[in-house]
């Protein structure tokens, strides 16, 4: 069944009903993914490997923001899975901020992937251990699986905002101006020819 909404897009993935073999209580991390999926896709669109990995005012660039997705989506179902993370996670948490010549469409790949290894994860999940006990972290923090869950989903969804955010900000024509004070600069978005 296809639905679509009246202005014949389809509704968030949260309104286009239930996932066929995906208890209800572990599809909303399903439905985050995939709603990730689509904003990262249609916010990136057209930006350039540079304004991919601008930092506008000092803000974190887009690919930032999309290597942490992947890499902390793939952190956290280490947690989810009982285990401790491995050197290899841990460097590359180091290495999210740098550009490494990736751009858009290996970004975009890079947290498909980590969705799709999580999903495999999550479909496999017996409701019945949503309360069970994990620990988070070198400090061995506690939380349960359904927490980690949903901890997972809200931190995605958080770095998706800034990652709208920031490519819409690479994506315009700032100029930079300094302050009046002479502290740096703020950005101007009127044309050379006005200012």
């Amino acid at each position: 069944m296809t639905h679509t909404a009246a202005s014949g897009t389809l509704p968030e993935p949260w309104l286009r009903g239930p996932i066929e073999g995906v208890h209800p209580l572990t599809a909303p991390i399903l439905y985050a993914f995939q709603q990730a999926r689509e904003d990262l896709a249609r916010s990136t669109a057209g930006l350039t490997t540079d304004q991919i990995w601008a930092t506008p005012h000092g803000f974190g660039s887009v690919g930032f923001h999309l290597r942490h997705i992947a890499g902390s989506t793939e952190r956290l179902m280490t947690y989810l899975q009982g285990r401790a993370l491995g050197e290899e996670q841990l460097a590359a948490l180091g290495a999210e901020h740098e550009p490494a010549g990736a751009g858009r469409d290996e970004l975009l790949a890079l947290v498909d992937r980590a969705f799709r290894d999580a999903e495999a994860v999550v479909r496999a999940i017996d409701p019945a251990a949503l309360a069970e006990a994990r620990t988070v972290g070198r400090k061995q923090l506690p939380t349960t699986v359904i927490g980690l869950l949903t901890h997972i989903a809200e931190h995605t969804g958080r770095h998706v905002g800034q990652a709208i955010s920031a490519a819409k900000l690479a994506g315009r024509a700032c100029y930079q101006e300094p302050l009046p004070d002479g502290r740096g600069s703020e950005p101007s978005l009127l044309p050379d020819t006005e200012r």
